[in-house]
């Protein structure tokens, strides 16, 4: 039987269930392709500096203008390729055994020729790095709130095209854009395609905003989710539900969801019985990756048990296939079972 102490979280198996695609870049990348094509970037993507803005929608529009920013230097499928094989290198390195990355074509459709051949290019090269690394991989398709619901059904469309190598369908962005309900189609389009339903909520917006969200789009994760810690009620529903949570500590609090990353209600969703996944969700931008988020829950309270808890919740959340679940769940017992190795030292912000 173990002893009391702290084990290396590194080594803690666990699945990465929500990753933006362009968010997912390392700043050094995105600051050498930069050069590269002779693109200004702005201070703070280039600058050891984790973006942090107020919950409004002058915050959210500073970090989408630092977002887009980034993307722009993302021209052509070489770039796209980088993304995916890099965003593994470094899921891998922090003990992460499934990756599920999620992309909304549309950003990257003008540099080659549509998205579908966008959509092609990162489920090709997600293939070849998972062959290459031996980390399971999935791509989620997102659609955007800020574009007209029918794009959506057209990104549904083309992800149930590729439901054999498409793992789920979303929906990102400002939560306080668009109608909720008038994406239901195109989630529904998923749905029948046996896709994951993935949309975000729950973040910037509270319990009523979720709701809609819950009703409409019938999610089987939602991104974020932390704001149904405000009411009990839907807590519970979720919980009961086993609707997953893909909770992003270090976003919340650089969003000022949150006034720090530690205030994130982790605890209080976890004991009302809610499934958590861990994610970084752009650590481009908030300087923080998947290994970060664990230690946070640990400072947090967490003992080595109830981050295995964590880690355990992310695989089954996962849509990776039975046996690689299984291997992953026997690695997190192993790693409880294993005697600590004393009080490992955090990591610290990650290059983002």
């Amino acid at each position: 039987m173990s002893t009391p102490g702290r084990r290396d979280l590194r080594t803690l198996p666990k699945a990465h269930l929500h990753l933006h695609f362009t968010g997912s870049m390392r700043r050094d990348t995105l600051v050498a392709m930069a050069a590269e094509r002779g693109i200004r970037l702005p201070r703070i993507l280039h600058a050891d500096e984790a973006l942090h803005v107020d919950a409004t929608r002058r915050g959210w529009f500073r970090f989408q203008r630092q977002y887009d920013a980034a993307r722009h230097v993302v021209d052509g499928e070489e770039a796209m390729r980088r993304i995916v094989r890099e965003a593994a290198e470094d899921d891998l390195a922090e003990g992460s055994g499934r990756l599920e990355l999620q992309v909304d074509p549309t950003g990257y459709a003008e540099h080659v020729g549509g998205i579908t051949p966008a959509l092609e290019i990162v489920l090709d090269e997600a293939e070849r790095t998972e062959r290459t690394l031996g980390l399971s991989i999935g791509i989620v398709v997102a659609a955007s709130r800020t574009r007209h619901p029918l794009d959506a059904r057209t990104l549904a469309r083309l992800a149930a095209r590729n439901a054999d190598r498409v793992v789920g369908f979303g929906l990102s962005n400002d939560e306080r854009r668009g109608a909720t309900s008038e994406f239901a189609p195109a989630f529904r389009i998923a749905r029948e395609a046996g896709l994951a339903s993935v949309p975000h909520g729950g973040e910037l917006l509270g319990p009523d905003h979720l709701r809609e969200v819950v009703d409409h789009l019938h999610p089987d994760r939602l991104g974020h989710g932390v704001r149904s810690a405000d009411d009990p009620r839907l807590l519970a529903r979720l919980a009961d539900q086993g609707v997953g949570l893909e909770v992003c500590p270090a976003s919340n609090a650089a969003l000022g969801v949150y006034p720090s990353a530690g205030d994130v209600p982790l605890r209080r969703l976890r004991e009302a019985g809610a499934r958590i996944a861990l994610g970084a969700d752009d650590p481009l931008l908030f300087g923080s990756r998947l290994l970060a988020q664990y230690e946070i829950a640990r400072e947090a309270g967490f003992t080595d048990a109830e981050l295995a808890g964590l880690a355990a919740d992310s695989i089954r959340l996962s849509r990776a296939d039975a046996v690689t679940r299984e291997r992953l769940l026997a690695g997190v017992a192993a790693w409880l079972d294993a005697e600590p190795t004393g009080h490992a030292e955090p990591s610290g912000p990650s290059r983002g």
